[in-house]
């Protein structure tokens, strides 16, 4: 499913509203979830799952063409983690 196809969603469920209106809604939507996680706060949609992220510490790692020993630097991940009930319909 791609952002167009959220965008045609709600246009054709929601008829009252025009096509560009639509296309706001789902902008401001992920405007929201974007700022939330950039500010690493955790952004829960019930009945679907969470986005958080996480800062993911420096570790040694190993160059497999040369196995010479490098470090790996710090960084941080975004992860989803579903909901029981979306498991639980999509097994």
């Amino acid at each position: 499913m791609t952002k167009t196809d959220l965008v045609e969603v709600i246009y054709h469920r929601h008829g009252g509203i025009s096509r560009r209106e639509s296309q706001e809604i789902v902008d401001q939507l992920l405007a929201r979830i974007k700022r939330e996680l950039r500010q690493a706060r955790r952004v829960q949609i019930s009945g679907f799952g969470s986005f958080e992220v996480v800062r993911r510490e420096s570790r040694k790692g190993r160059n497999p063409k040369t196995g010479e020993t490098i470090q790996i630097a710090p960084k941080q991940s975004l992860i989803f983690r579903p909901s029981r009930s979306l498991m639980t319909r999509i097994q």
